[in-house]
């Protein structure tokens, strides 16, 4: 351990850098690794520790997951991550890239502004929530492209799931008393012991739908950035497949997590709606809790580690302290029950039915499934393909609102506020929704949005960029085949002129 504090004690000096450094050379710790910020380079070298789910107490296993993590971040993040830079050490001096054996590894990449890490951008209100938004179309396109095959399914069977689970709470038991209470871990545990025993057929729906895939794995506020004018990915996970080779709703509940820890609950939901939006993967929102729990947990594992450490300062540590209670907590409450509701979006469109269905979703961290979406994942049309009238057809428009209330149904019974985004402008699709309601026992409303016939056009003239393909001439026949609301429908209804400047604050009276 010496040589590894007298190599960083060299690193921090600026004549062991063969290009220009910052005055002050700055070093980041995390449980596993050191960070060393240059300027125009970061070099990141791995711990020589083995704390079970990471193992880098050789030289030789430290290459080796340096290799795999430039190698695995190229794909998502190229203009990052530059080479595996090997140190020697001759006549008391430690040297980068010299020559003869090398005695360390250092990977170099190069060094984004601190302040552009999404983590940072939201501590000083510079993150918005439109950026999120985008963010989910990021993770939407990665997962999409990512890698699976029969060998990285395997790690979708509940037995390799659970591992890892069981590890976390193995690896925790000795922080009873100091950061958690054994109630506390017992209940958190009991949920996940309960959702493994009776979900198995959910698992090995995901691995037959292809959704177990080479993910990120720790998809963090702190593991993505503003660089380039780009989102960016990085740092993904290379030292544990059982961490990288999982559902990919495993990594969007870690993105969740950190947003939700931080007080960021419509952020989170902005980046989950556009995520599913892209992908149409609804069907995966089941397992959204067990991972949000999961990683929550994870989070406060890493945190006890800092306890732990002989390096780590003492104030940092009592930080870590009270870190860890908050996601402790923050696990356990991932694990509770919730009921949940159905609501109703209608009107014609431009009339702001998807507007008031997002104010709603974001206040009440919904679900909201737009017609749209559902039309063209079920037509196999990309988000921003083109228009295609066979998709307008009357049984694809049935076929739809079908669709529509088998998600809206199931996710409620999971205990979502669900928001079905369509025109509900026939009564018999109305009152589908509204037998199912009643028959599983879930609570219903109904929003019906409605403007001026001359702000609907203008609204639908203006729109770009949407998953709608609604123009401002299908207005008259909209009109002329909407039917209208029976008395008995009136219980479920409220109106929503979203002409009005206050309409936010009049659904916020009744939601």
């Amino acid at each position: 351990m010496s040589d590894i504090y007298a190599l960083i004690s060299q690193m921090q000096r600026s004549e062991f850098y063969p290009h220009p450094v910052t005055e002050n050379i700055e070093l980041i710790q995390t449980h596993a690794s050191y960070v060393l910020l240059t300027g125009d380079y970061a070099y990141k070298l791995k711990k020589q520790v083995n704390l079970g789910f990471l193992d880098y107490s050789t030289l030789t296993k430290r290459k080796h997951f340096l290799e795999a993590e430039i190698r695995l971040n190229r794909e998502i993040t190229p203009e990052l991550y530059l080479a595996v830079i090997p140190i020697t050490y001759n006549q008391q001096k430690f040297t980068l890239n010299g020559q003869g054996e090398a005695v360390e590894y250092a990977l170099k990449m190069r060094q984004f502004p601190q302040e552009n890490l999404f983590v940072n951008l939201l501590e000083v209100g510079k993150l918005s929530v439109d950026q999120l938004s985008e963010l989910g179309k990021i993770v939407a396109q990665f997962h999409q492209a990512a890698e699976t095959n029969d060998y990285i399914s395997s790690f979708g069977t509940v037995p390799k799931i659970r591992a890892a689970f069981d590890e976390n709470y193995q690896q925790t038991q000795q922080y009873i008393g100091r950061v958690q209470t054994k109630e506390q871990l017992e209940a958190t545990q009991a949920y996940t012991d309960q959702f493994f025993a009776e979900r198995e057929s959910l698992f090995q729906a995901r691995i037959e739908a292809k959704k177990i895939k080479e993910c990120h794995g720790d998809l963090h506020l702190k593991n993505i950035c503003l660089w380039q004018n780009k989102i960016q990915l990085f740092d993904r996970i290379e030292f544990n497949e059982y961490f990288r080779f999982v559902d990919v709703i495993y990594d969007v509940a870690f993105t969740m997590m950190d947003l939700d820890a931080r007080g960021k609950q419509d952020f989170a939901n902005a980046f989950l709606n556009s995520y599913l939006e892209h992908t149409g993967d609804w069907a995966g929102l089941p397992l959204l809790p067990l991972y949000l729990s999961r990683q929550a947990y994870v989070r406060a594992k890493v945190n006890s580690f800092l306890l732990d450490d002989p390096e780590i300062e003492e104030a940092v540590k009592q930080e870590a302290s009270k870190t860890a209670q908050n996601y402790y907590y923050q696990a356990w409450r991932y694990t509770q029950n919730k009921p949940g509701s159905l609501i109703l979006m209608s009107g014609l469109s431009g009339s702001g039915k998807s507007t008031v269905g997002k104010a709603i979703a974001r206040q009440q961290s919904g679900i909201q499934i737009r017609s749209d979406a559902v039309r063209k994942h079920l037509a196999g049309i990309s988000h921003g393909g083109p228009r295609s009238e066979r998709i307008y057809s009357l049984e694809m428009t049935q076929k739809t609102y079908e669709r529509l209330i088998k998600l809206g149904i199931m996710l409620a019974q999971e205990g979502f506020t669900v928001i079905l985004d369509a025109k509900y402008d026939r009564l018999g699709d109305r009152t589908q929704a509204i037998l199912q309601a009643q028959a599983h026992n879930i609570p219903l409303k109904i929003f019906y949005c409605t403007a001026p016939l001359s702000v609907l056009r203008d609204r639908l003239n203006q729109r770009r960029g949407d998953i709608s393909d609604a123009t401002a001439d299908l207005i008259a026949s909209q009109q002329l085949n909407t039917e209208a609301f029976t008395e008995s429908e009136k219980a479920y209804l409220t109106t929503v002129d979203t002409s009005q400047r206050n309409w936010q604050e009049q659904l916020a009276l009744v939601i």
